[in-house]
């Protein structure tokens, strides 16, 4: 009886009920929209950097971490990859060797970044095969390398063109060859664009004389929210002669700017709560005060105080939830249509993103735990904004409000 009461009084003044249901329905529009874009740039600029070249989880030999030199190379052994792959949240493993050396051209020479990979595996996370600008991708068993863009225009180099690299090599040995230039990649991050070189992890292992040995293990995951669990459950298998490393610990300057960016974020969406949620106790007082000759005549026919705040806070719930569905169910195709389209940036911001190595697009999240967050939050800012009126009519003065 009380639910019918409620819901036939919400809509015996319609002007009254929709004002109310509009303040909750826009707090839950605005909040979700601000949100979305917020967790939808943090999730692009992680798999941007991430499946750039990073990747989730890299695997190292027990002190690599600080003297990321040849001399810790791990040994890639098929028990350490059975080891590995036994964990149910790994996807693909991607060895490489990474080392420094001098790469020369004539008369240029430049320091440079040489990482030996299995091309078909690292295309699969890194999409390098994406990034040529020229020439032709490596093959399995090939014996050429790729530059990066701007390092091949400082060694004034092209496809086809001889490069020369010096290094040193493990425990000390002379690290020497020639190789032909197969390709000319661009990387959007300008650091890598004047520093990488690749070639097949068997020729950086013959280059560095390191049969079998490997710098770095990189692990792709199948469900990447299971992170945390996947590292425990490798440093577990693995033992102290390894490091597991995920990507906030690889990563801790892009981890500090998407924090403190979020901190701003937060705060703007602190300041839109606090102005929904005078909005919504505005109009719910208004509510109270416009109807208190109404109370104060059902309380003299007999009706308990308390039913009747038990009955408009009925109405409240009633009128919080189609404030709440209304803003759930608009807000759905906007976020919806930009999560598949993203926001195709331009000018500097698009220049900034690029040299972070981040695509120039801003996608919306499209996920539970926004609706989720942000329909609660906005549900108890109303379940607040509700109590001091309801109050008022727990503490309601019958000859004032008769005569009201």
């Amino acid at each position: 009886m009380n639910i019918k009461i409620a819901w036939r009084n919400i809509w015996r003044n319609k002007r009254r009920t929709l004002i109310t249901v509009a303040s909750i329905f826009f707090a839950v529009f605005f909040a979700l929209i601000m949100r979305s874009f917020q967790k939808g740039s943090y999730s692009h600029m992680i798999k941007n950097v991430v499946k750039a070249y990073t990747g989730y989880i890299q695997i190292h030999r027990a002190g690599y971490t600080g003297d990321e030199t040849v001399n810790n190379a791990l040994f890639y052994t098929d028990s350490l990859r059975q080891k590995i792959n036994l964990a149910d949240n790994v996807k693909t493993l991607i060895p490489r060797l990474e080392s420094f050396a001098l790469a020369s051209s004539e008369a240029q020479s430049k320091v440079a970044m040489v990482v030996g990979i299995e091309p078909e595996v690292e295309n699969k996370m890194t999409k390098l095969e994406a990034k040529l600008l020229r020439g032709a991708y490596l093959e399995k068993n090939g014996e050429g390398v790729l530059v990066a863009e701007k390092l091949a225009n400082y060694l004034k180099l092209d496809v086809n063109d001889t490069l020369v690299m010096l290094g040193q090599g493990y425990h000390g040995m002379s690290a020497a060859g020639k190789y032909p230039v197969r390709g000319i990649v661009h990387f959007p991050s300008p650091k890598l664009n004047n520093l990488m070189i690749y070639m097949t992890l068997r020729n950086a292992q013959n280059l560095l004389s390191l049969e079998n040995g490997l710098s770095t293990l990189v692990v792709d995951l199948q469900n990447e929210d299971d992170l945390e669990s996947t590292v425990e459950e490798l440093e577990n298998r693995l033992g102290e002669k390894y490091e597991v490393k995920s990507w906030q610990e690889s990563l801790p300057e892009l981890v500090q700017q998407i924090e403190s960016d979020n901190a701003g974020g937060v705060l703007m969406l602190g300041i839109l709560y606090i102005i929904i949620g005078f909005g919504i106790f505005g109009t719910v007082l208004m509510m109270v005060a416009e109807r208190r000759r109404e109370f104060g005549v059902m309380v003299a026919i007999g009706m308990h105080k308390t039913k009747l705040t038990i009955i408009v806070a009925i109405e409240m719930v009633f009128m919080a939830f189609l404030g709440l569905l209304g803003g759930a169910i608009a807000s759905s195709p906007i976020m919806a249509y930009y999560y598949l389209n993203p926001i195709q940036l331009t000018g500097e911001m698009a220049t900034m993103m690029e040299q972070f190595g981040i695509e120039a697009v801003m996608p919306l999240a499209f996920e539970w735990s926004v609706y989720s967050n942000q329909i609660g939050t906005v549900a108890i800012i109303v379940m607040i904004a509700s109590a001091y009126p309801l109050f008022q009519i727990l503490k309601l003065n019958l000859i004032r409000s008769l005569r009201s």
